[in-house]
This record gives C-alpha cells, sequence and structure tokens, in this order.
C-alpha cells in the first residue's frame, strides 16, 4: 500500500462510525471507482469547509448565512421548551419525528471518563447563559440511556438545581415493533417503571 492510501484510510477512520476496515473499505472504493466519486466528495468536503457550520445557540447545523439557524429563529416554535441533546444529529432525529416544536441545544457529545470527556468539553456554560433570563419553563433531557448518558443527565440536574426550571427526561421503554423477549432487564424494569393508562 502506498503512504496515501494508508493516510485517507487513516483520516476516514477518525470518523465517526468507521473503524479501521470500514475506512480501508470506504478508501478503496473512493480509489477504484472511475467515475469521479474522488472529485466529487473532494468538492462537497470543500463546499462543507466553506459553508457549513454548528449553530451558535443550539449547535445544530446550519449554514454560514444562517446562524443563528431556522430553529432557533423560528417564532412558530415554543420557546418555553429547551431539548438537551447529545449530537446535533440527534435534533435532525427529533425534527423527523415531528413531534417537538420547542427549542433545542446540543451538547457536542456526553460525559464520558473513557474517552475524557469532562464537563468542560460539553456545551454545558453555554446550557446555563441559555436560561438566564430566558422564558424556558422546561428543559428535556433527551440524551442515551447508558451509563455515559445518565452520568450526564445528573450532572445537568444538579447544574440547574435552584433555577425555575422544571427538568424532565424523554420516557423510557419498549421499542416500537420489539417484543419483551428481545428486550434486556433495565428496559424491562423502566418500561415498567414509565407505564401508562390506557
Amino acid at each position: 500500500m502506498t503512504n496515501a492510501f494508508e493516510n485517507l484510510s487513516r483520516q476516514l477512520s477518525r470518523l465517526p462510525g468507521l473503524g479501521r476496515k470500514s475506512a480501508e473499505r470506504a478508501a478503496l472504493g473512493l480509489v477504484r471507482q472511475s467515475n469521479g466519486l474522488l472529485e466529487s466528495l473532494l468538492e462537497a468536503l470543500q463546499q462543507a469547509r466553506d459553508e457549513v457550520r454548528l449553530c451558535r445557540l443550539c449547535g445544530a447545523v446550519t449554514s454560514v448565512e444562517r446562524d443563528p439557524c431556522r430553529l432557533c429563529t423560528d417564532p412558530a416554535r415554543d420557546e418555553t421548551l429547551l431539548c438537551v441533546v447529545e449530537e446535533p444529529g440527534d435534533i435532525l432525529a427529533m425534527e423527523r419525528s415531528g413531534s417537538f416544536n420547542g427549542r433545542y441545544h446540543a451538547l457536542l457529545g456526553k460525559l464520558s471518563p473513557a474517552r475524557a470527556a469532562g464537563a468542560a468539553d460539553l456545551r454545558l456554560r453555554e446550557l446555563s447563559a441559555r436560561l438566564v433570563d430566558s422564558p424556558v419553563r422546561e428543559v428535556i433531557i433527551a440524551i442515551s440511556t447508558d451509563m455515559e448518558g445518565d452520568a450526564t443527565a445528573a450532572y445537568i440536574a444538579e447544574l440547574l438545581r435552584g433555577t425555575p426550571v422544571s427538568l424532565t427526561r424523554l420516557a423510557f421503554g419498549l421499542p416500537a415493533d420489539s417484543g419483551i423477549g428481545y428486550s434486556d432487564a433495565l428496559t424491562l424494569k423502566r418500561a415498567l417503571t414509565g407505564r401508562q393508562k390506557v
């Protein structure tokens, strides 16, 4: 293998969700395509570098010309609700669901001793600043339910203690189209605890 190919594979492996082997397969696909995929990707990367950024308020993906983003400036959105998520992709998922019409705040991660990600690495100061003299009445924590997510939720709860906002967390339970036999014990426990009247 050439140094250039190894470098391409190494750079691709730095992307989330791509391990060493997946990055190598992607690099091979880019190199062997004769229809200009590599050139198109290079152009798209340059365009993204010049025109795409994260919103300074919520952390969602937006354009350089539109910062704050459309979600932060839309007067039809409920400014009393603030949904805290881990990543900008979580905002996209929430919007696709069509079930939330408030504002967002992406932390850009979660507390993770394994990855040396502490409170200073997250957008927690920005979260606190957004709540000062704000119409927000409820902060909804919509982060993962693993140990790191639970630790991050507990940290946010402590951070917001003493503020006038109500703090809630997304309900836990069984995923749609899933059976009890496929669920782990913690998911079942949370589903029972959060059960609703029919």
